[in-house]
């Protein structure tokens, strides 16, 4: 006896291919992707156009601004000589570093705190104490103990970014059911395994909604380090175009900050869908 076979769920299985690249409205993937990007980039392109049209006309005489086209002269300058790429590799570098050690921190003591209520009474007044903190106001004590570079850097960043994986972690560990708890004791794991098999898998989406806003903490705290204090990176770039009285390089600093930062929100954004896919949860 021969059974029917079922028929196959998706429903552009044979279809040609650019049908299949196509929305359910008929419009091809590239080109609406296109459409939302052209839409998205009009306000910024109208603003400038005003922009350069300001410090060209009644702001032409300004000691304090460029028009964009001398800014992005002065950008194509700083990434031919080199020194963009050099202060971009250092600001980033010590935001990821100190990111990583202040994630990681974070997130093993919110994990403990989050499952010990014990252990988060008798920490509560610790943290509430130093978590208001500014992380600008341990610079000068970073710089007694580090000196000026990377370490330096690092320490106030991994400061910075301490406290909201902690406390974001403390909150999602406190949201794992409990029930998976309970299956993990039947099991008889041990606490490592408990952690590693139940809690944290539990906890992923959570816990990247945390990495996400750790990484912009990270890198808007590195340039401000870099600006006060440390000589080396992107902040003291664009505070040695001000120093220099060169408004059209100060303004390619600041747009490329921009750029950077967008760049490194968009990578998180896609790392956090990769791993939700990957764990089956849809976002």
């Amino acid at each position: 006896m021969t059974l029917p076979r079922r028929a196959s769920r998706d429903p552009l299985k044979g279809a040609t291919p650019a049908v299949r690249q196509s929305r359910p409205g008929g419009v091809p993937v590239f080109t609406a992707r296109l459409r939302v990007w052209l839409q998205a980039l009009t306000v910024p392109a109208l603003l400038l156009a005003l922009f350069e049209w300001y410090t060209r006309g009644p702001g032409a005489g300004s000691e304090a601004l460029a028009p964009p086209s001398l800014a992005l002269k002065a950008f194509w300058g700083a990434a031919a000589d080199g020194s963009l790429w050099q202060a971009t590799a250092f600001t980033l570098g010590s935001a990821a570093l100190g990111l990583l050690i202040g994630a990681g921190l974070g997130v093993l003591l919110g994990i403990v705190l989050g499952l010990s209520p014990r252990a988060a009474r008798m920490s509560f007044l610790s943290i509430e104490v130093l978590r208001p903190v500014p992380s600008v106001a341990l610079i000068p004590l970073s710089l007694l103990v580090f000196g000026f570079g990377v370490r330096m850097e690092v320490a106030v960043v991994a400061f910075a970014t301490f406290w909201p994986m902690l406390v974001l972690a403390q909150a999602a560990a406190r949201q794992v059911e409990p029930r998976l708890l309970e299956v993990a004791l039947a099991l008889g794991l041990s606490p490592q395994d408990r952690v590693l098999k139940i809690v944290i898998p539990a906890m992923v989406p959570r816990l990247f909604v945390a990495l996400r806003l750790g990484v912009a903490i990270a890198l808007v705290v590195a340039v401000t380090v870099e600006i006060a204090a440390n000589p080396n990176g992107m902040g003291y770039a664009i505070m040695i175009a001000q120093q220099s009285l060169d408004p059209a390089l100060m303004l390619a600093w600041l747009f490329w900050i921009g750029v950077v930062g967008f760049a490194v929100n968009d990578l998180a954004q896609r790392v956090q869908a990769w791993v939700a896919r990957r764990m089956g949860v849809f976002q």
